[in-house]
């Protein structure tokens, strides 16, 4: 098999689309160094797998030595991006932002070497935008182009509003380009029409190409589109049990997938598990082996080891995880809902009811499905189970 050289895998793993691909091509293998980058709205305070496909095919831009720019938007924040939303998108405080953009670079620093990358924030150059300066960028494009976005006229056919500010969002996006001047933007395919905002105003305003590259999105643990609003994300900073954990649950049909946008594995790696997969071999093993490498990528070789010990205890043996957390009431017995919320293991006490009433809830190996039992607490304790991973003791006052 004729290995895939670099620039080749550079281009295809993992992408969705590049615009323009030939011209691309030719310019990263004529050895010139481009400037490109990636923008994040701190819209939430942690980064997913999902997230990490674009800094990981950022990283792989650094690691050939072109010139990278992770960008904070710190002003689009302001607006509310609503290119997956099929409705507004509420606009952040200058607080929220502040706060979630807080831990974004520790967080990436788990993909990106932040020592050989340039961090800015559009807050930078947006922030200074006059009124006839918006006026300006908004006479590039019309309102035919805006309102023709598939998620505009879905919004439509459901008498859903559309606010004005929402048609600045690309508008911004793309200033973004001309004020930094680069050759490439890379983002997920959700964000084509805010680069191609992009290009076009580079073509116009600074007399260049900006080339375009947009990855795959990435079913989460449900299989829909992995997102903070389904709760099937999979955080680049969670412990590693709880990653192994997620990361054994997703579909099967979703294990290549996983190997081929979420680890570093050889292409003719990957063609031999999924060969060993039609052959009949137990997509468990293979599972097992993609919770390892993504586990070890984000903590350590040490913590992956660990996490697949303690899924096998507690999974394969039946058993009980090796360490428990444990907690302590000032009550003999508590209802189970209230008990579930107070504890944390539920978000709220209809969350709390939702899980009992699917069956998701055991205390003491006992299946509990009536919201409205009483939980009896002593200094023994007893042992709560939400789901196949969460795990409590608690203890009666």
């Amino acid at each position: 098999m004729k290995k895939i050289d670099a620039i080749t895998q550079l281009l295809t793993r993992g992408v969705d689309e590049v615009i323009v691909r030939t011209e691309l091509e030719k310019k990263l293998r004529s050895k010139d160094k481009i400037k490109l980058y990636l923008g994040i709205d701190p819209t939430g305070s942690r980064l997913h797998l999902g997230h990490a496909i674009a800094l990981r095919k950022l990283q792989k831009f650094q690691e050939l030595g072109h010139n990278v720019v992770f960008l904070i938007g710190s002003f689009t924040a302001l607006i509310g991006d609503t290119s997956d939303k099929n409705s507004q998108r509420p606009p952040m405080t200058q607080e929220q932002i502040e706060e979630n953009f807080r831990t974004y670079k520790e967080q990436a620093s788990k993909i990106l070497d932040f020592s050989k990358i340039e961090l800015r924030y559009n807050g930078e150059w947006l922030s200074k935008l006059n009124l006839k300066n918006l006026i300006d960028l908004a006479s590039k494009f019309t309102v035919q182009q805006m309102i023709e976005r598939e998620m505009y006229q879905r919004r439509i056919a459901e008498s859903k509003p559309i606010g004005l500010h929402e048609f600045l969002y690309p508008l911004m996006q793309g200033y973004d380009s001309v004020a930094m001047n680069v050759d490439l933007e890379i983002g997920g395919r959700d964000q084509l029409f805010n680069m191609l905002a992009g290009r076009t105003l580079q073509k116009i305003i600074n007399n260049r190409e900006k080339h375009v590259l947009t990855v795959q999105l990435l079913e989460g643990t449900d299989g829909r589109k992995m997102a903070k609003t389904y709760g099937n994300f999979i955080n680049v900073t969670d412990p590693a049990n709880e990653q192994y954990g997620k990361i054994m649950s997703i579909n099967d049909s979703l294990i290549m997938r996983y190997f081929d946008l979420c680890t570093d594995m050889s292409v003719e790696e990957m063609k031999e598990i999924e060969a060993s997969l039609k052959a009949g071999e137990n997509p468990r093993n293979a599972k097992m082996k993609l919770a390892r490498e993504i586990v070890t990528m984000y903590n350590d070789k040490g913590a992956a080891s660990a996490a697949e010990d303690e899924f096998i205890q507690i999974f394969q043996n039946k058993g009980a995880p090796t360490d428990i957390e444990e907690k302590t009431l000032d009550q003999k017995s508590c209802g189970i809902c209230e008990l579930l919320f107070v504890t944390g293991l539920a978000a709220s006490k209809s969350d709390a009811r939702r899980l009992v009433e699917g069956g998701g809830v055991t205390v003491d190996d006992k299946k509990i499905t009536d919201s409205k039992e009483v939980v009896e607490l002593s200094k023994k304790g007893v042992l709560v189970k939400v789901g196949k991973r969460h795990f409590l003791k608690v203890f009666g006052g």
